[in-house]
């Protein structure tokens, strides 16, 4: 996506998130230390009244690998990172939650290789935390799910395999954690014409045999899903590379579909391009029903350590997701 310009801005807004201000960003956002927040593609885990935010690493130079029929930028993959807050505004950087190697091609976590949107959900049954991400190779042609195990939300994280759910591709993803305690991996599949949703193991390590077919030939990335008023929203972008698009969003009655294109949540200037942003993910309020935040990326593809991120409130009035910039911007 478009480079932009790498300020701060924590706008000002009379709406609170969590019994905190909501702190709503568009441009860079830095930890307490005054450092670049390094958290691309992320997710966000509340757990114990902290929250941790999870993201690649991104640095190094960005390069164009040849041949593709896309603008495949990429940068050296620098593992995942995790920061902590109590109120979505002082982020403190805990250090790298999932770590690269080097040296070795073949593994799925080399410097060589891809590791994307990572998501972390806690099972209270196992009492570990699972990190899932989408790993690749530079081409995209590997297109698999990574999945890595902690005892404590900031890691290490122990690598465990990736995998293709029942034999399909898997590029782009979200996991959504239910009420009832069922996980969900969201992915981009074949060839990103379909999204699938999969049944996760008790245990959030393996894919199970349940899965669907969503938004079958609408060519959709970035999910991010979220549940209201027994409803299942997911949020996607269309497959345009770095380069910005209009979201849409899909609404269903249970997890797996079938899911019903609605249309562009965002509003006002700028939404036909997501504000110059990709979804990445919604998090829930956790005293306001109707009241999230959604999280996106601004992607510049010439240098990509340099992007940077697009908070802003996400509410849902009688069904419909709206998505706004705030006044002043």
């Amino acid at each position: 996506m478009p480079g932009t310009k790498h300020l701060l801005l924590i706008l000002a807004v009379l709406c609170f998130f969590g019994k905190t201000q909501a702190q709503y960003i568009k441009g860079e956002l830095n930890d307490i230390n005054g450092r670049f927040v390094n958290a691309h593609g992320a997710g966000i885990l509340f757990y114990n009244g902290i929250y941790y935010l999870f993201g690649e690493i991104k640095k190094g130079k960005t390069w164009l690998v040849p041949g593709q029929q896309w603008e495949d930028y990429r940068v050296p993959a620098g593992g995942v990172s995790c920061y902590s807050s109590s109120d979505l505004e002082h982020w403190k950087y805990l250090g790298i939650a999932l770590a690269p190697s080097t040296g070795d091609s073949t593994k799925d976590l080399d410097t060589g290789r891809v590791i994307e949107r990572p998501k972390v959900v806690y099972n209270y049954k196992t009492k570990k935390f699972v990190m899932w991400m989408h790993i690749d190779k530079k081409d995209y042609s590997y297109s698999q799910a990574g999945v890595a195990v902690s005892d404590k939300p900031e890691g290490p994280y122990q690598y465990i395999r990736s995998v293709r759910p029942n034999g399909q591709m898997a590029r782009d993803m979200t996991v959504f954690k239910d009420s009832d305690g069922k996980a969900f991996l969201i992915y981009s599949s074949e060839d990103n014409n379909t999204m699938q949703v999969c049944l996760l193991s008790a245990d959030y390590l393996s894919p199970t045999e349940r899965y669907s077919r969503i938004l079958v030939g609408r060519r959709r990335e970035a999910p991010a899903m979220f549940k209201n008023g027994g409803k299942y929203y997911l949020i996607t972008s269309s497959c345009t590379g770095w380069s910005p698009n209009a979201a849409t969003y899909a609404v269903a009655n249970g997890p797996m579909g079938p899911f019903r294109e609605i249309g562009n949540p965002c509003q006002g200037p700028g939404a036909e391009t997501t504000f110059d942003a990709q979804s990445t993910f919604v998090l829930p309020s956790k005293d306001e029903p109707d009241n999230y935040l959604f999280m996106a990326d601004r992607w510049n593809k010439l240098d990509l350590p340099k992007s940077d991120y697009l908070w802003l409130p996400l509410t849902v009035d009688k069904g419909k997701v709206i998505i706004q910039q705030q006044t002043g911007d």
